[in-house]
């Protein structure tokens, strides 16, 4: 197991953004495989965003239901390496329906693996289908740097985001391990994985993975942060700080929370083993330059905020529904189902883990493990000892795997997140 690499995805950047083409590069711009057309819709490859969604939409559709008509069976070795193809003509054969988009050729990858990963979560074929399939897909703008295309699933559930080839294929050695792992342990915060396709377009492919949502957009994020566990150059650029919904970074969070953040003796106990076992998982696989996204919801703030705007009235139209994902709210991926023996209502705080800050106001935590693509290879240990020639080599964000997990695991359960005998009543609070 040790040669596997991991693949994963990063999001942080594109979260809590209402889709729009601001934060697209001006036309002619690329950034990676990223661009914007004449007309100013994005494009990935060359193939405009609107194809793009229609492809996928088809694509899942297809593949999904056929794989419904085949029973169900045990995940055999060989089922990690299957990749199934379909050609969808624009004129339509007698397996496809015609569309109006450039003929495409759609690839699945390990159907029946990934069909085993969406049953572990709870997650029924036909809920698949309808929230990727039969809801337009939201594009999110402010992508980041990545040079990928982010889509939102209108129910807020799932996340897809374009892949490097590179990506692709560390997801695909992966698979195994991360098999072996989830049937051990469903209830993990690193990133959960329902799909792996890919477009085949005008000579071009274009891969992508579905996964679950951390951040769910219909809580508001007060602050939000992107933490390795180092502090070499970790603070948000100035650009970064300028935006409406910026990501901060670990010397950020150190000013603005030097507190930390309190929880509950039960949850940090349980936050903390989570952590360390997701910590031992990625380094077996030789993963590194991981992040822990976190997402702040100021309980306090937001009451502030409701009153000042008078919109109490109609708070509860707003009312999100319950994720369909099993073990995906924070809350669920460190604890479980039961809490003392007590079933965890998560209806009111979307799955958020109950904190306090160091003035004493009230939060909900939304946590996850990110951008797990990075395997110690030669590029790795080059840019660390470069780096450490010209600072403290501890400080510095790429690390061999096992100092990097300690470091991280140390940093978030000491100076993230503290433990306290009390934490005030959070059930009482307003998105």
């Amino acid at each position: 197991m040790q040669g596997l690499q991991f693949g994963g995805v990063s999001y942080f950047h594109s979260l809590h953004q209402m889709p729009s083409s601001s934060g697209q590069p001006a036309h002619g711009k690329k950034i990676g495989h990223r661009g914007v057309d004449a007309s100013g819709e994005t494009t990935y490859k060359k193939t405009t965003s609107s194809a793009l969604k229609g492809a996928i939409q088809l694509g899942i559709g297809y593949t999904v239901g056929n794989l419904s008509s085949k029973p169900e069976r045990d995940v055999l070795m060989q089922d990690f390496y299957v990749v199934e193809s379909i050609f969808f003509p624009s004129e339509g054969s007698n397996l496809t329906p015609a569309h109006h988009f450039p003929d495409f050729r759609f690839k699945t990858y390990a159907p029946v693996a990934f069909r085993y990963f969406r049953e572990l979560f709870g997650i029924r074929p036909d809920d698949y289908l309808y929230s990727l399939c039969n809801e337009p897909l939201i594009e999110l703008s402010n992508p980041g740097a990545s040079g990928s295309v982010f889509y939102v699933t209108k129910d807020d559930e799932f996340i897809i985001k374009t892949v490097m080839h590179k990506e692709a294929e560390f997801l695909q050695k992966l698979l195994p391990g991360y098999y072996m792992n989830l049937n051990q342990n469903p209830r993990t915060l690193l990133p959960k994985f329902f799909g792996l396709y890919c477009v085949q377009s005008g000579g071009k492919n274009i891969r992508m993975v579905v996964m679950n949502n951390v951040l769910p957009r219909v809580v508001r994020m007060h602050l939000k942060y992107d933490l390795k566990g180092s502090t070499y150059k970790r603070r948000a650029s100035k650009k970064e700080r300028e935006k409406a919904k910026p990501t901060f970074k670990d010397l950020d969070f150190m000013q603005d929370i030097p507190d930390g953040l309190m929880l509950d003796t039960d949850t940090y106990s349980a936050l903390v083993k989570t952590l360390q076992r997701d910590c031992l998982v990625l380094e077996s696989f030789k993963i590194m330059d991981y992040s822990l996204l976190l997402g702040v919801h100021n309980i306090d703030q937001a009451e502030k905020e409701q009153q000042m705007e008078g919109s109490q009235g109609n708070s509860d139209e707003k009312r999100p529904l319950a994720q369909k994902a099993l073990y995906s709210t924070a809350m669920e991926s460190i604890q479980g189902a039961s809490a003392c023996g007590e079933e965890i209502d998560t209806d009111d705080t979307m799955g958020g883990i109950p904190a306090v800050n160091g003035k004493g106001e009230r939060l909900l935590l939304y946590i996850g493990i990110i951008d797990i693509l990075q395997s110690y290879r030669l590029i790795k240990k080059l840019e660390h000892t470069w780096k450490a020639l010209v600072h403290d080599g501890d400080t510095v964000s790429v690390h061999r795997p096992s100092f990097y997990a300690d470091r991280f695991f140390r940093f978030m359960s000491t100076t993230v997140f503290r433990k306290t005998s009390f934490l005030p009543d959070t059930d009482k609070y307003l998105f």
